[in-house]
């Protein structure tokens, strides 16, 4: 029997990405706690095959988060099934092909689009869905942010490896941040939690000189797995965080403290 306070029965959750490394573990985590997970992510032949792992409360849609039309049509469809949106995620993380080059590198039109396709698509999917939720007198909006929306990088980690951390990225997640707290603000009249969680860095097979300069750097001497978050994602998504809006949930084994 699921604990009451985390119990998300009946809930209608988006998860855009949701067919992403984080996102798919999201997914899991909000369909065992009783979720209607919506698998909202560009790459509809991954979204399909987590729905079909998930079971029956789990419905896939292709979305393209920078594309009003798009949105609009996923929320079309999941009102004419369900009541109403419980919860949002913006959990996407929309680059072009050109992301990831060094800061001396970027050029204007490719630090436009970054920024662009990521911070506008997160505006787009949230100004829709936030108007259904405010007719609701009800809902849950979390973003995705970062420890480097919180603090500037540490280069040293990057130091003879071709990788670095993106300038846009910083930009990006810093935004994200406080557009969090902008509508925590604006929209708690309305009933509406909106909430960040900054993850710090997930392993997902980077180079291995990378992990140990990284992990010099957490008290808990490891990188985040996709599964350490899942914890943080239903206390957010549930009544176990039902007076608590206008945050940051860092998660970084410590990362940021030192």
């Amino acid at each position: 029997m699921r604990d009451q306070i985390f119990d998300l029965s009946d809930q209608v959750v988006i998860i855009t990405g949701g067919a992403g490394l984080i996102g798919e573990k999201f997914c899991e985590a909000l369909y065992k706690y009783g979720a209607n997970v919506i698998i909202a992510d560009i790459n509809y032949e991954k979204a399909m095959k987590l729905e079909n792992n998930l079971g029956k409360r789990a419905k896939a849609y292709e979305v393209d988060i920078t594309s009003v039309d798009s949105v609009q049509n996923m929320i079309n469809h999941i009102l004419a099934e369900h009541k109403g949106i419980d919860v949002l995620i913006n959990n996407a993380y929309p680059r072009n092909e050109n992301y990831g080059r060094k800061f001396e590198d970027i050029e204007i039109d490719d630090w436009k689009e970054n920024v662009d396709i990521h911070l506008n698509g997160y505006f787009i999917i949230t100004k829709l869905i936030s108007e259904i939720m405010i007719k609701q007198n009800s809902g849950n909006i979390i973003n995705l942010g970062s420890i480097y929306g919180v603090q500037g990088p540490n280069f040293n980690i990057y130091k003879g490896l071709d990788m670095t951390s993106p300038a846009e990225y910083s930009a990006i997640k810093g935004a994200v941040i406080n557009f969090t707290k902008y509508l925590a603000s604006y929209l708690g009249e309305y009933n509406i939690r909106v909430n960040t969680i900054s993850p710090g860095g997930v392993f997902n097979n980077q180079d291995e000189k990378f992990v140990d300069n990284y992990i010099k750097n957490t008290p808990l001497n490891r990188m985040a797995t996709p599964e350490d978050l899942q914890g943080a994602i239903v206390f957010l998504a549930s009544n176990a965080s039902k007076y608590v809006t206008g945050h940051n949930l860092i998660v970084d084994g410590g990362w940021t403290i030192c």
